[in-house]
């Protein structure tokens, strides 16, 4: 287990860091699957883990809880929340607001987004040269969706869609397990790519969003033995 920090802190600042280095771990073994809906923990375990005392674990484990990501009980400690799969879909519903308005805007601006040239080297590639690994390709379409929103130049359109980002990526991520949803996800990418390209804002948007429910759909049909079973596959890794 790696450590985050040194056994011992002295300054505020020091602390700080150290609660957001928990905090950051915290949240990659969530999207990694290595913690998983109902799994449950103490500050001191934690602690032990990380190689830190409890007080940068307390404040990284109550900023959590404020995102609604963890909660804790007096008797049983802490633990990972329940997916609020309304929330989720609420959510989603909110990527595709913003994402179709972001790609109504790449269509009809006077010049092509420079950024453009960096996703047509990811997505309009042959099938050859495709990526298979599921983890990596879930950070590209993380990238791919982020880059649309921030082609635009709205830097708060941009700054709301990183936090709806963050906010369901542990889920999304899900969407990358198999093979299937890797491929339809470049297919499907491309299309949405060349339609903006070819400055056809009604097509692309039609398909980003055909994209977007798509993968609401998917996050419908996830159980907490799915997430169960990505663990299990994130370990034998």
């Amino acid at each position: 287990m790696r450590s985050v920090g040194p056994p011992h802190e002295g300054k505020d600042s020091s602390r700080a860091n150290l609660a957001e280095q928990v905090y950051a771990e915290i949240k990659a073994r969530m999207h990694d699957f290595r913690l998983v809906p109902g799994d449950r923990f103490s500050e001191a375990e934690l602690g032990v883990q990380l190689g830190v005392s409890r007080t940068p674990v307390r404040e990284a484990l109550l900023r959590l809880r404020n995102e609604g990501l963890l909660d804790v009980e007096s008797k049983s400690g802490w633990f990972v929340r329940p997916i609020d799969f309304d929330k989720l879909e609420e959510l989603y519903d909110l990527r595709v607001i913003l994402e179709a308005a972001s790609v109504q805007r790449l269509c009809t601006r006077a010049e092509p987004a420079a950024e453009l040239d960096a996703l047509k080297a990811v997505w309009l590639v042959p099938a050859a040269e495709r990526l298979a690994d599921g983890r990596e390709v879930g950070a590209l379409d993380e990238a791919f969706h982020a880059t649309l929103v921030r082609a635009v130049g709205n830097d708060e359109m941009a700054r709301v869609h990183w936090d709806v980002t963050e906010r369901i990526r542990i889920i999304r991520r899900l969407d990358f397990t198999r093979p299937d949803r890797v491929d339809a996800t470049y297919a499907e990418h491309a299309k949405i790519l060349r339609s903006i390209i070819q400055r056809k804002p009604d097509q692309a948007q039609l398909l980003l969003k055909s994209h977007i429910e798509q993968s609401k759909a998917e996050v419908r049909k996830i159980t907490l033995s799915a997430l169960h079973e990505a663990r299990l596959r994130s370990q034998a890794r």
